[in-house]
């Protein structure tokens, strides 16, 4: 496959004039303020971990579609947490089909962007899961809001998994499609799951890069080692205590934000994209969510992915374009980059307009092929 629409790079602001934000970058040395990563905080408000409730209620971001049938529904991954998650089937579909497990951004959940992509692809012919992570959202799991590269890319084998037992789907056609964060950790998944038989990364973040080297490798080893230093020291507040600190939610915006952030801003704190339930709308990760992400790099085995396809999108004016560019250089044919024209990082989140349904629907039709009758 080839590139499609490629320009040169094109990055948003990538200085950050806010005070509290330059002590934010200065104490992470990570550039992970667009993650919802900021400095120490009070207690968090949801440090108890709720029992897995799920209700009926429409919650979502967007509006429900008449032409999918939805349901709440739960599973455990292979550490024995328990997912919630929803699944959508096209209305009056007829034997088995070709299925797609969904997740991200990363610090989002499942009434947000995930569930948009799912619910649009089930009303193509795809039966769809867009699932909470671990520890975060409606998914079980203590602490709350903190999130593992191991834990995170095992969530998504475990949503192949419940897919694959279903009655309904044909085990030999399901797919993947990561959003934000989770593209990363799609492509890390499928590296590993043979099952999967095509991905697909939007507006694809690789989380263990930008926490460990910072936006555009810009951190040095020395504030790795500053940043490590006061994580591991952070650990004996933490042991003593016998709860995690949170980090301060930074998503209202003071004035002087970089671009980047203000789109963060404008999705996840506004009616757009806000969810009570999502770590990146007023809430936070756990201090020491970096440590495992900076010691782990989730993207080595990516060429492994082949002989199974990967598309890669991106917004050719995103920020975060260039985790794509890379990743796609890294990754064994065959391959194919999308640049959309004009494109910020969060219209890939939920902008009808901007997302490429079409060719979404086309890449997994083609690949997600029924080897034997339904």
């Amino acid at each position: 496959m080839t590139k499609k629409n490629e320009t040169g790079n094109t990055f948003a602001g990538q200085s950050v004039t806010d005070p509290g934000r330059r002590n934010l970058l200065k104490v992470t040395g990570a550039g992970i303020a667009a993650l919802s990563v900021g400095v120490l905080a009070t207690q968090h408000a949801f440090a108890q971990s709720p029992p897995i409730q799920l209700g009926d209620k429409w919650d979502k971001t967007f509006a429900k579609s008449d032409q999918v049938d939805h349901q709440k529904v739960s599973f455990k991954n292979r550490y024995g947490i328990t997912l919630a998650a929803d699944l959508y089937q096209p209305k009056n579909a007829h034997g088995k089909l070709a299925a797609l497990a969904i997740s991200g951004p990363f610090g989002a959940v499942k009434e947000q962007s995930s569930g948009l992509y799912a619910q649009t692809m089930a009303e193509r012919g795809f039966v769809t899961l867009a699932f909470d992570p671990s520890y975060t959202g409606e998914s079980g799991g203590t602490p709350r809001d903190v999130a593992s590269p191991d834990i995170n890319t095992e969530d998504f084998s475990a949503a192949v998994d419940y897919l694959g037992l279903l009655p309904f789907v044909d085990r030999e056609r399901i797919g993947i499609i990561g959003i934000c964060g989770w593209g990363g950790m799609a492509l890390n998944a499928v590296a590993v799951d043979k099952r999967v038989k095509a991905v697909v990364a939007s507006t694809m973040y690789d989380i263990t890069r930008v926490i460990s080297k910072g936006y555009n490798d810009s951190v040095t080893l020395k504030q790795r080692t500053q940043t490590l230093e006061q994580l591991s020291q952070q650990r004996w507040v933490d042991a003593e205590k016998g709860t995690p600190a949170y980090q301060a939610p930074y998503n209202d915006l003071k004035g002087g934000e970089a671009q980047f952030l203000v789109d963060y801003h404008n999705y996840y704190r506004t009616p757009r994209g806000y969810h009570p339930r999502a770590v990146n709308s007023g809430n936070a990760w756990t201090v020491t969510t970096p440590l495992s992400f900076i010691n782990m790099p989730i993207l080595t085995y990516i060429a492994e992915i082949s002989p199974r396809p990967v598309l890669f999108i991106h917004g050719e004016k995103a920020h975060s374009r260039y985790f794509s560019e890379t990743a796609y250089a890294a990754a064994a044919e065959p391959k194919e980059l999308m640049i959309i024209p004009g494109a910020n990082h969060t219209d890939l989140y939920d902008q009808m307009a901007v997302i490429p349904f079409d060719k979404l629907t086309a890449f997994f039709k083609q690949h997600l092929v029924a080897t034997s009758p339904a």
